[in-house]
């Protein structure tokens, strides 16, 4: 089959090349992957600034029907429409695994970037990673769960976004669009925050239901502008860009004693003016991928239509138009870029 790898370490080296179909093993599931999403990190993996396990297939935001059951496998059917979770393995011992943050384990290994990933037809993982996915809920908006599911671990699990907070976003990709929605479903007031150049993705902000929707560039401005659009000051800030002058942006718009919360990555460090977090008595967290718990309620936000996974969808590719789709996110192409294999 064909598969997208990454083949070595350094800059690029990425290859559509013919390798061996999964072979099944118990206790683990083979996938025919019916869509699978385009992530920042992919982008990160390829250009050597997020760590990874060459050669490699890349891919982890993936959807499919079930193709094999291994030995052992109860509770799953062949031809049952699935999405995956990401961590093909982790230590299971160590404190984080054993209160719930695998997220955080040391010895994780995830597809697409330590085991060979969704950006193939096929995919071996284990099945204890399996979710059905809920009736309505079609290919290829599913393979969107993941990064709903980030999102929910990022703003719901540890920050409780809630009804009534006054929320400020930077960045209007995937990432940034699926914030805006889940903050929105938990009642709170947001404004979305993009450059010039995301116009598109502005407007598609706009109609998934911003409150307001403005570009940095009015930086004279920008700060009456958003505590318009909010009727106040905001209470969270939400870095989805992992753009360094956004980062800048939002710890000047947060309001004091309010929450900063960083869910995109920069893939390199960044320099910041940290004094606002003492002057403003900030209260600062980072998110990392997702909880097992995360998974559930990404799939009930979905399924219940509280969240619109199909207007994120953007363009899609076949795995052999590969270079055409890594340019499609370079463009900023409205919604999820994604390959169909």
């Amino acid at each position: 089959m064909l598969a997208l790898r990454k083949l070595a370490a350094g800059e690029e080296r990425l290859a559509l090349i013919e390798v061996p179909e999964p072979a099944l093993r118990p206790g683990h599931v083979i996938l025919d992957v019916a869509a699978a999403g385009i992530c920042g990190t992919d982008v990160h993996i390829m250009h050597d600034e997020y760590r990874s396990d060459p050669p490699v297939t890349l891919g982890h935001e993936v959807a499919g029907t079930i193709a094999a059951l291994g030995a052992g496998v109860v509770g799953l059917q062949v031809d049952q429409r699935v999405v995956t979770e990401t961590y093909f393995s982790t230590c299971g011992t160590c404190e984080h695994c054993r209160t719930g943050r695998p997220n955080l384990c040391a010895e994780r290994r995830s597809i697409g970037s330590f085991e060979d990933g969704g950006f193939a037809s096929r995919l071996l993982v284990p099945a204890t990673i399996i979710h059905p996915l809920p009736d309505g809920l079609g290919f290829p908006e599913a393979a969107l769960v993941e990064p709903l599911a980030c999102v929910v671990r990022g703003l719901l699990e540890l920050n409780d976004v809630r009804a009534g907070d006054r929320v400020v976003i930077t960045g209007p990709g995937p990432i940034g669009l699926l914030a805006l929605q889940v903050a929105k479903a938990a009642g709170a007031r947001v404004v979305m925050l993009g450059t010039a150049a995301d116009a598109a993705r502005l407007e598609l902000a706009e109609r998934l239901g911003a409150d307001g929707v403005l570009t940095v560039e009015a930086a004279d401005s920008l700060g009456a502008a958003v505590a318009d659009a909010l009727a106040g000051p905001a209470d969270v800030a939400i870095e989805c860009s992992g753009a360094e002058p956004a980062a800048g942006v939002l710890l000047r718009l947060v309001k004091k004693a309010g929450r900063y919360v960083q869910v995109g990555l920069y893939g390199t460090p960044i320099r910041l003016d940290m004094d606002q977090v003492c002057y403003k008595e900030l209260r600062v967290s980072g998110s990392f991928a997702t909880a097992p718990s995360s998974w559930y309620r990404a799939l009930a936000l979905a399924g219940s239509g509280a969240v619109s996974l199909a207007a994120i969808v953007g363009a899609t590719f076949p795995l052999e138009a590969w270079e055409r789709a890594f340019e499609a996110v370079a463009e900023r192409t409205p919604g999820k870029v994604m390959f169909v294999p």
